[in-house]
């Protein structure tokens, strides 16, 4: 079986903080890293560029949400900095999500987003007015991602069984809120371990501060990688 990355949230302020970071790792590891609105919107797009440089795979998590049209052009902007994953909000809508891919080609992956993972069921019915379950929303966007023609979806680990079983194991998700036993749950609510991640058959994970923040990053990394990947 192929051996899994961890993706590693850079939620950092700037570019010199993230060369920093990545300084701590051998030359040799390339990483998978997740760029997201923070970094992006203070950096811009030579922070892909120079991850990308360094032979690092990037997560580019802006979370799309727009008219049809314009998340098109977008992505089109996106594909030219070889992004390797991105992603839009599954709540714009099939059409949007089918201009997405549509801007964004078949190379790079493209998933949408369901509901985030500081997202309580409470939270969503006062806040959205949604008032099916939480599950119900999370798997009503993932069918309707499905038929948009992308990859997969961004969710919660203990939603991941249910999704694919209704639409597949090829069909991705890829789960944030990923906490080691001990570690602070910060703004998350729906948390897993890595351990349980793999067991619930998530096929990528995001993991920030318990890696980025660590007295020991690297020592962190791996011992997320090696849960990861234990067989």
């Amino acid at each position: 079986m192929r051996e899994k990355r961890p993706i590693i949230a850079l939620d950092f302020p700037n570019a010199e903080a993230v060369k920093q970071f990545l300084k701590l790792f051998p030359a040799e590891e390339k990483l998978f890293v997740k760029i997201g609105m923070e970094l992006y919107y203070s950096s811009g797009p030579d922070i892909i560029r120079l991850v990308k440089n360094l032979g690092h795979s990037v997560f580019l998590d802006l979370k799309l949400h727009d008219i049809p049209n314009t998340v098109k052009s977008a992505m089109a902007a996106l594909a030219e900095l070889g992004v390797d994953m991105t992603n839009v909000h599954a709540a714009g809508g099939v059409e949007m999500m089918k201009a997405a891919r549509e801007g964004l080609g078949f190379g790079p992956k493209l998933l949408a987003v369901t509901q985030l993972t500081s997202t309580s069921e409470e939270q969503m019915r006062a806040d959205q007015n949604i008032q099916t379950s939480l599950v119900e929303s999370v798997t009503h966007y993932a069918q309707q991602t499905a038929i948009a023609g992308l990859d997969g979806v961004v969710c919660s680990a203990q939603e991941v069984k249910g999704i694919k079983s209704l639409l597949g194991e090829d069909f991705l998700c890829l789960t944030p809120g990923i906490r080691p036993i001990g570690s602070s749950k910060g703004d998350q609510k729906r948390v897993v371990t890595p351990d349980e991640a793999r067991s619930i058959g998530s096929d990528y994970m995001v993991i920030g501060r318990p890696i980025t923040q660590a007295d020991d990053p690297l020592r962190a990394y791996y011992a997320v990688y090696t849960a990861w990947n234990a067989l």
